[in-house]
């Protein structure tokens, strides 16, 4: 056998192999609250974290103060060795539980973390091996706890990470600076600095654990560490660098200006904070854990590390929208552009069979191929993608209708095409199926006109690209069955998707809020403000992308027909397309699809003069971002009167999982209460005055005083 095949069959084997969790002695014994433990024949104690009626562990004080009288017992016992791990299949611990931190006061917060740097030093002290046990999800708190035993056994397929820097914060139990003794330093505070997590693999390379093996292996590796044939590897040459002040001094200045790029220090104090203890006390771990406990006290009392919980909670309840099981397996996709190939290719990654239709075999290859590459690069595994490429089948005649138990449309933004397809297709659905389109502004009722079963029509508007942006619209209309509504969220969420229910209505929510704000700055352009300036405002708000670099992307020519449909369908102003963009569209610049548009783009990346090059006379508005944000907090306003949105917590969570919108705001309305409601009425009535009258407040504006 070639080294080549020798290889794929050991990838095969390995993946078939079986995955029973090792539990030891553990496996039958009796909760003593949050955690099983046992004594084996060898006098290893095993020790589960298994908390009652959840599915996955998460960390608070009860799970710490239990550990800690189990760690009297312990020293009690006296036993050869310890091994801590999940009985979850899910994994070792999601992190800490958030609620814990909610409504709790800094000096509260500070003596929760105290305690429970007292319990993991008592573990860390142990005198006989301690050995945690690494499998799925090692997150946080969770991974702080295992980052406490002397050893760490990755089993292949575990993903550890310290993702507190998402909240505004950064490790809080001891991760600073054990992780930092273990691990090549460097990539130890690029962990923490990103919140990026690592494999089983990556973990072993790096030092953060000391094996990196398959889950059948386990027991052999626990009795290698108890007879001393395990060693302990070093983290060499870089951490006793780094133990200097000079070399920490010279790399945190790197780091800061890497922060910058992605987390301006203003709006994301927990990098900086990070940095800053680092690069004063890295070199004692005495140091690290005072400077740790006092930073992290700090930070919890941000503006951004409020906001930003308060987005995780927005993301749990949209998660809990979910009522129940889809009972979809196999989804069809008639269009393989853009949109429909991506919503194809993601479907078929996550698990789902997918045949996907158009009526050239062209668009369906491009398709393919470019969901193989997004599936290499997320999935990170060469027989789990080649089983995801299996499952994305293409289908030019679309027999896949038949047997599919949903049909999505992501046609062209045209009602006749559209409706036309349904026509086609309805009548070949088998029974239970459901009929989903994937438009961005059309209104369902028109689309639904002429169905025989309306009931089981809805819309699922995914967004671009849809292996990154979280969001699915729910689009409900007058017909659309509660049944039809309830198997359409579950699905989104078992496509790892936060669903967003909306009535139909021009634009839905997202669209209907952010084209005013590409709008407005398209006026601005016209105006002669320099883009590069409305990009760079818009940015420093807090935009993943400013607004005219995002009409780039979008598609000018889609940019055009959503506009034309939302100022057809809404009452009320709306700025009229300028005839220089209209221009642009007729020739054929529609953006970053054809590499000229606004911008001009290169390996496609816009080409942008740095706004300190921009020449000092060059116009500017004084109103600029005013005029970009105030009228997508008004248009959310006017959805949330007109009932397209139910609550403003979902108007908050739409809006940040589908646009970017700031996300350390806490979203438009959280921010509009934070800024003041009467003030940003009064805002926008000087901006009617001066600007004329698109800025003239919504009546919803009043319900919300």
């Amino acid at each position: 056998m070639t080294g080549g095949k020798t290889a794929h069959m050991d990838k095969m084997l390995e993946t078939l192999a079986p995955r029973i969790i090792e539990l030891g002695a553990a496996r039958d014994a009796q909760p003593h609250g949050n955690w099983r433990y046992a004594m084996d024949a060898d006098r290893v104690f095993w020790l589960l974290l298994d908390r009652p009626g959840k599915s996955v562990n998460v960390v608070d004080r009860e799970v710490l103060e239990e550990l800690n009288s189990v760690i009297d017992r312990i020293e009690q016992e006296r036993p050869t060795a310890v091994v801590l791990r999940s009985a979850k299949p899910a994994g070792f611990a999601a992190g800490a539980d958030i609620n814990q931190f909610v409504g709790a006061s800094t000096q509260d917060i500070r003596s929760m973390l105290g305690q429970g740097h007292i319990v993991l030093d008592r573990l860390a002290a142990l005198s006989m091996p301690t050995i945690a046990v690494i499998h799925g999800h090692c997150l946080g708190a969770g991974l702080e706890i295992a980052l406490a035993c002397r050893y760490r056994l990755a089993v292949h397929g575990a993903s550890l990470g310290f993702p507190e820097v998402m909240l505004g914060l950064h490790p809080g139990l001891g991760g600073t600076f054990r992780s930092l003794e273990v691990a090549d330093p460097v990539e130890a505070m690029t962990m923490m600095l990103t919140g990026k997590p690592v494999d089983a693999r990556r973990a072993r390379s790096i030092g953060l654990a000391d094996a990196a093996l398959e889950e059948r292996h386990v027991a052999n590796a626990v009795a290698a560490i108890r007879s001393g044939e395990m060693r302990k590897g070093d983290a060499g040459l870089r951490r006793r660098a780094f133990s200097l002040r000079p070399a920490r001094s010279l790399l945190a200045k790197q780091m800061r200006r890497k922060a910058a790029e992605t987390a301006p220090k203003a709006h994301y104090p927990a990098p900086y904070k990070l940095i800053d203890i680092w690069e004063a006390n890295g070199g004692s771990a005495d140091a690290m854990r005072k400077a740790e406990l006092d930073s992290f006290a700090e930070l919890i009392e941000t503006p951004t590390a409020q906001n930003l919980v308060r987005v995780f909670f927005l993301r749990e309840k949209m998660r809990g929208l979910r009522s129940g099981k889809s009972a979809i397996a196999h989804v069809h996709v008639i269009g393989a552009g853009a949109m429909g190939g991506d919503i194809a290719a993601w479907a078929a990654r996550q698990g789902f069979t997918v045949t996907l239709q158009d009526i050239d075999l062209k668009p369906i290859g491009r398709a393919v191929k470019a969901g193989a590459g997004m599936m290499a690069a997320t999935l990170k595994n060469d027989l789990k993608t080649r089983d995801a490429l299996d499952r994305l089948i293409p289908d030019p005649d679309g027999i896949g209708v038949a047997h599919a138990d949903l049909v999505i449309e992501a046609a062209p933004e045209r009602i006749e095409v559209k409706r036309a397809i349904y026509q086609t297709v309805e009548p070949r659905l088998k029974d239970g199926a459901l009929l989903a389109t994937n438009t961005s502004a059309l209104p369902l009722e028109q689309l639904s006109a002429g169905l025989a079963d309306p009931s089981r029509f809805v819309g699922l508007h995914f967004f671009n690209p849809v292996s990154r942006m979280q969001l699915v619209e729910i689009v409900s209309h007058p017909d659309a069955g509660d049944e039809t509504l309830r198997r359409a969220t579950a699905f989104a969420v078992e496509l790892s998707r936060l669903p967003a229910p909306v009535r139909s209505a021009p634009g839905f929510l997202v669209n209907r809020a952010l084209t005013p704000y590409m709008a407005e700055a398209l006026l601005m352009v016209g105006e002669g403000v320099p883009k590069e300036r409305i990009d760079a405002r818009a940015e420093a708000f807090g935009m993943p992308m400013g607004p005219v670099e995002l009409a780039d992307r979008v598609g000018l020519d889609i940019a055009l027909e959503v506009s034309a449909s939302l100022r057809e369908g809404l009452d009320g102003d709306f700025p009229e397309t300028p005839a220089w963009l209209v221009q642009m569209v007729r020739e054929g610049r529609l953006g970053a699809k054809t590499n000229g548009g606004l911008y001009e783009y290169e390996g496609g990346k816009p080409k942008k003069i740095h706004v300190d090059a921009i020449p000092d006379g060059a116009k500017d508005d004084a109103d600029l971002e005013d005029r970009l944000i105030l009228p997508m907090l008004n248009a959310v306003v006017a959805a949330l009167r007109e009932g397209v949105v139910s609550d403003p917590d979902l108007a908050d969570g739409a809006m940040v999982f589908g646009t970017g919108f700031a996300p350390f705001r806490g979203g438009p309305m959280h921010y509009a209460r934070d800024r003041g409601v009467d003030a940003i009425v009064r805002r926008m009535e000087e901006l009617a005055e001066k600007h004329g009258p698109r800025f003239r407040p919504d009546a919803g504006w009043q319900a919300l005083t």
